[in-house]
């Protein structure tokens, strides 16, 4: 794994650098195998970061044709409700840029048992399966952007439940008790083989648990973020100074 940190001093630089990487491995994914498999992440700080994408310069310098999209996670609620990732992204990156239906895979969430869901969605996801040198079958995006939360969850792993234990499949429901709901999320196997992951992180909020993900001991049952270790790929950490306040020596983009 190669790790990178990069503080900038607001989230319009932040936004800026992620936009810039977004384009310029989406297009080496094209260079290099013709398309490119993302999977996007829900919350605020992604959401400037696809309206970004689709004005000048960056919307026209990827073939968007090209790239295939999933969603590293879901609330079990049905697309057109507030609280859907889906429907945040569709209303801010695929619909101003067109995207076909046919690159956008879905949770079909809110519509049948968690587990059927999670479990169609792995079957959705079956054809980027890569079959490697060691006969593996495990799905190789060529980027995943995630958050992380002031509990430092990522995805829809949240501290102590049950999917931080997952080691074999890469799509669960996930019963989340503080929260009183099931989510639905892809899990360390899926996000660890990717080529390159990248995490987004904006807030004062945040700086406490920033520090410990970054900075503290390893303990990924209470910071699930700490977990995200892509076996063969790139790890980069964008932060804005408010969330990077409590870090130590960590160099600025």
């Amino acid at each position: 794994m190669n790790r990178e940190i990069k503080i900038f001093p607001d989230i319009e630089e932040l936004n800026r650098f992620a936009a810039e990487k977004f384009i310029r491995i989406g297009n080496e994914a094209i260079k290099d195998h013709a398309v490119c498999f993302v999977a996007l992440a829900g919350g605020s700080t992604p959401k400037s970061l696809y309206q970004l994408l689709t004005t000048e310069p960056f919307k026209n310098r990827i073939d968007w044709q090209k790239v295939y999209f999933f969603l590293g996670d879901e609330r079990n609620v049905p697309e057109t409700d507030a609280e859907s990732n889906f429907r945040m992204i569709n209303e801010n990156l695929f619909e101003p840029l067109q995207i076909p239906e046919a690159n956008i895979f879905r949770w079909n969430a809110g519509k049948e048992a968690p587990e059927k869901t999670a479990k169609d969605y792995e079957i959705a996801m079956s054809w980027i399966f890569i079959e490697g040198e060691d006969d593996s079958c495990y799905p190789a995006f060529d980027l995943i952007l995630l958050g992380m939360g002031a509990d430092g969850h990522t995805a829809s792993l949240f501290p102590y439940t049950r999917a931080l234990s997952e080691t074999a499949r890469f799509a669960v429901a996930n019963p989340v008790e503080k929260l009183d709901t099931t989510r639905l999320t892809l899990t360390f196997p899926a996000l660890n083989k990717a080529r390159n992951v990248i995490f987004l992180v904006a807030g004062e909020e945040k700086a406490e648990t920033l520090r410990a993900v970054l900075e503290g001991d390893f303990e990924p049952e209470k910071y699930p973020s700490q977990n995200v270790r892509p076996e063969n790929g790139n790890l980069f950490w964008l932060v804005d100074e408010a969330a990077a306040s409590l870090l130590n020596g960590t160099p600025s983009a």
